[in-house]
């Protein structure tokens, strides 16, 4: 998600808003100091002994061995959770704004150590240097801040109550939450889930996706430093089994997750099982782009091109669908073509690079073979197709014109560098088309009519919609779906209630007798 309020989406933006004079310098082999079990504010090894490696995704070679968490691991630190959140604990009975203070420490801890944590997650994730450093950072650390001002002032109401009764409302935190990040954006989605869960005072147990979990393992010394109490944030990376042993453990009173729909789905159902937990679930899409033909096109080419191919078009929200007014659709095409060849792949550390390489060999597997299935199914590959030769997981910016609504790069989440070309006639028509999915994320519009606009916004079905920008994201507004793009929204006022719960109490007032 592009994060950066200092432009259109564009890579020429970033660069002008953060030189490489103002970027901290990158540490292009940074020291792993944490690979860890962390639960009570102290560093573990796996009850099993087990550990795994994750790689870097740019030369695939191994950066560090990390302790393999699974279930013996979760339980524990699900209990280290579970007594950090018992009434007298220290954090139970920490005034609201000292919770808030903690979280503005933490945020100060991130920035002090933004080049560590940007290189860390360059290395890990594999986006590039000036992203990481010059937007998931920076938009992390805004979030904790953001979240701890609302520490002290997410609070209940007296309601006036028919008869003789004075009767108010309290919010409560939900209790111990259990947390699971993707690995498209480490960073940022571990700031997105703790920090409102810790300005209510929840305690949590955050599971790292396997393939990133070096930002939030240092993240969790730097919420030892920072102060909370033991137990309060916990942090156990390993697989898909440590996930599914958080969702089912009696103690985890909310689930929330990030990830694929399939997978979403998955958690929603073991939520159920033992208890009912709460469930937050932001997951997949297959958003519209909607370019209408009094676009100022060149602009519409360059957020449509950075609406698909940021972060290697591994995000959520990505504008894949690209649909054109007929009246421009092929000076569109000729445009959309020659600025993805014009992508500058390579070293995410080298500051000109726009695109680094997709996660792993499974992800680029994955997108070949939705590439390879367009081409199939009659679908006109413009440019781009294949992995790039040499060291790491480099996919080519690739584009596809002449794409159908029932092809199967028009259906499914491809979560890679691949821009479908569609072209539309009327309003009436994109609703119904751009509407036609199970998913509902995002959406965007592009045009200089805003009745036009006004009728395109309240006729798509999606969480997010943007007007002439894309994949411009605060920490201040909610984000989520409709459909199976999820249940619930994070950040913002919206992001709090998703770990509040709301207890009413109403006393009985007694009269004096006349």
């Amino acid at each position: 998600m592009n994060i950066l309020r200092c432009s259109r989406s564009t890579i020429t933006a970033l660069q002008k808003c953060y030189s490489s004079a103002s970027l901290p310098k990158p540490i292009i082999s940074p020291t792993i100091s944490h690979t860890g079990i962390f639960y009570n504010n102290e560093w573990h090894k796996s009850k099993s002994g087990q550990t795994f490696e994750t790689v870097n995704p740019s030369t695939g070679e191994v950066i560090a061995s990390i302790q393999k968490g699974a279930k013996a691991d979760i339980d524990v630190a699900v209990e280290a959770a579970n007594n950090a959140f018992k009434l007298g604990s220290p954090w139970r009975t920490m005034d609201a704004s000292e919770r808030g203070r903690l979280l503005y420490k933490l945020a100060d801890l991130i920035e002090r150590d933004a080049a560590l944590l940007a290189s860390l997650e360059t290395t890990d994730n594999g986006a590039p240097y000036s992203f990481t450093v010059g937007g998931f950072l920076p938009m992390a650390i805004k979030v904790l801040r953001y979240f701890a001002g609302w520490a002290d002032k997410n609070h209940g109401k007296t309601v006036p109550l028919d008869g003789d009764f004075f009767c108010y409302t309290r919010h409560e935190p939900v209790g111990v939450c259990g947390q699971i990040i993707p690995w498209n954006g480490p960073i940022l989605m571990f700031a997105w889930k703790i920090a409102p869960a810790l300005a209510m005072g929840n305690t949590v147990v955050v599971k790292p996706a396997e393939q990133t979990p070096l930002t939030a393992l240092h993240c969790a010394e730097l919420v030892k430093e920072a102060g909370f109490p033991p137990g309060v944030v916990n942090v156990v990376p390993g697989f898909g089994d440590a996930g599914q042993a958080l969702c089912a453990n009696k103690k985890v009173d909310k689930i929330a997750f990030t990830g694929s729909t399939e997978v979403g789905k998955l958690i929603q159902q073991s939520a159920g099982v033992n208890n009912l937990k709460r469930v937050t679930l932001e997951l997949g899409g297959k958003s519209p782009n909607i370019i209408l033909a009094d676009s100022d096109l060149a602009a519409a080419v360059e957020t449509a091109h950075q609406a698909v191919f940021f972060n290697q078009g591994q995000v959520c929200c990505a504008g894949t669908r690209t649909f054109i007014e007929s009246k421009i659709y092929d000076e569109f095409i000729e445009r959309a073509v020659e600025r993805a060849k014009n992508r500058t792949v390579g070293d995410p550390f080298d500051l000109k690079t726009e695109q680094g390489p997709q996660i792993d060999d499974v992800q680029v597997n994955k997108i070949l073979g939705l590439i390879k299935t367009g081409v199939s199914e009659g679908a006109s590959l413009m440019t781009g197709g294949d992995r790039i030769s040499g060291k790491g997981c480099f996919v080519q910016p690739t584009v596809f014109a002449n794409v159908k609504d029932d092809h199967t790069i028009a259906k499914e989440e491809i979560f890679g560098p691949v821009q479908q070309l569609m072209k539309f006639d009327s309003l009436e028509e994109v609703i119904q088309r751009a509407n036609n999915t199970n998913y509902g994320l995002a959406a965007g519009i592009y045009s200089k009519d805003i009745d036009k606009i006004n009728y395109l916004s309240q006729g798509i079905r999606a969480g997010t919609i943007w007007v002439n920008t894309y994949n411009v994201i605060g920490c201040q507004g909610p984000f989520g779906g409709f459909k199976d793009s999820g249940l619930g929204r994070e950040c913002g006022e919206y992001g709090l209630s998703q770990y509040t719960e709301v207890k009413n109490v109403i006393t009985a007032v007694q009269q004096k007798n006349s």
